[in-house]
């Protein structure tokens, strides 16, 4: 049986999407998501926390864990809207967004498997800042996707089937190597399926300092509901950078879990989060583009998640902290279903979408590089309470929620 992978590819900047897209498409473009959110969180949630652990012990690896995630948070933001532009600019045979892809799985696998054989946190830190480099290059191609080949229409369907990753425990090296294994394999499976977007040689932009310069700013002034898009976006990651970054330790300090049961507890709580995210992004995505709205979306889901991380705080054992994650996993859902839609719509040059995403990208970027120098303050104005930290990240949800109001280019 063959894949009608796309309705329709892009053969120049200027075109635009007018058929709609098959299930073959949605189907394979989630399968994709789903393992880039893979590669990207088994580390982030489990394996790092547990492999700086290991190296320093459980008084220094806040710290050490902060310094890693703060780091290679900064090297995202540089190689999201960098590769994003690269994107934009590449011509080859090959397409715009699929030699990206590629180079990205690679170089972020090379560098997860250092992070696995490290023996100090210095090679922790090569190895993660290499991963994040890489892995965001990949990410910058495979989110232009959306607006080159699906219709504004069909939208929050697509991004509403988006997202969800089940962390793999075991031994050590498998912990970071397995997800990027079986993840690798259904993006290279889209990789090769994709009918990719191709820009004419003639059509490439020349280079000038002032144009690289502009690959990291959209102008608020001139893009006003792309600047509040990316206010919203920050606050409620900052939200979800203090859950995924602290979670580990969450359950050591406060919870009292033994360290040979986090990794079990982590994945049944991502498992109880993501069955509600599935459930949740469908019925969204299918909401919103029938109503044609996104706003009240983007802004119900901030509000829910900021209830679940104050549903998290006030935990006191596993069972209280699985029905935060619950309740979390309803406000990500629906948030994961619209946000990037409500993004795609409001993206200031069609010419550029990958290299306006990477920039919309430092939003959820930025939030790994600040929650890790931030939350050891929150933590010593509270004591050391992993309460108080979870609280200020619902606060930061909320926050989020506000921002989203004054867009005005969608609904």
């Amino acid at each position: 049986m063959k894949y009608e992978i796309t309705a329709e590819a892009v053969l120049a900047p200027q075109s635009t999407v007018a058929h709609r897209v098959g299930w073959g498409f949605i189907s394979l473009y989630t399968l994709a998501f789903m393992s880039i959110n893979l590669v990207f969180l088994a580390p982030i949630l489990v394996t790092l926390p547990l492999r700086v652990n290991s190296l320093v012990g459980i008084q220094q690896a806040p710290k050490s864990l902060g310094l890693v995630a703060g780091i290679g948070a900064l090297v995202s933001m540089f190689g999201n809207p960098f590769f994003g532009r690269m994107s934009d600019r590449t011509w080859s045979r090959l397409g715009m967004r699929r030699p990206w892809m590629v180079i990205g799985l690679v170089g972020g696998t090379l560098g997860i498997l250092i992070v696995a054989l490290a023996p100090n946190i210095p090679v922790v830190l090569v190895g993660w800042c290499m991963a994040q480099l890489f892995f965001n290059a990949l990410l910058a191609a495979f989110i232009a996707v959306l607006p080159d080949q699906v219709p504004r229409a069909q939208r929050g369907l697509v991004s509403g089937v988006l997202g969800v990753c089940l962390p793999i425990t075991g031994h050590p090296v498998a912990t970071f190597l397995v997800p990027c294994a079986t993840g690798g394999f259904f993006i290279l499976l889209f990789v090769v399926a994709l009918k990719d977007r191709r820009l004419a040689r003639a059509a490439r932009p020349a280079w000038s300092l002032r144009e690289f310069a502009s690959t990291f700013y959209v102008k608020p002034r001139t893009s006003p509901d792309f600047a509040w898009a990316f206010a919203s976006r920050f606050m409620f990651l900052m939200a979800y950078a203090l859950l995924t970054t602290y979670e580990a330790f969450f359950l050591l300090g406060k919870i009292g879990s033994a360290v040979a049961d986090v990794p079990q507890q982590i994945f049944l709580g991502t498992l109880v989060q993501s069955v509600v995210i599935v459930a949740a992004s469908l019925l969204a995505g299918k909401l919103s583009d029938r109503t044609r709205r996104r706003k009240i979306f983007v802004f119900t889901a901030s509000i829910v998640y900021g209830l679940a991380m104050f549903a998290v705080a006030v935990a006191s054992n596993f069972n209280g902290f699985l029905v935060g994650l619950a309740i979390s996993g309803l406000g990500f859902g629906i948030y994961t279903a619209v946000d990037l839609a409500l993004v795609a719509d409001v993206l200031p040059n069609k010419d550029n979408v990958a290299k306006d995403l990477g920039v919309f990208n430092i939003a959820g970027a930025l939030p790994f590089s600040i929650a890790p120098a931030g939350a050891p303050a929150i933590l010593a104005i509270g004591g050391g309470n992993y309460a108080v930290l979870y609280a200020a990240a619902g606060i930061f949800a909320i926050i989020g929620a506000a921002a989203i109001l004054p867009v005005r280019g969608v609904r």
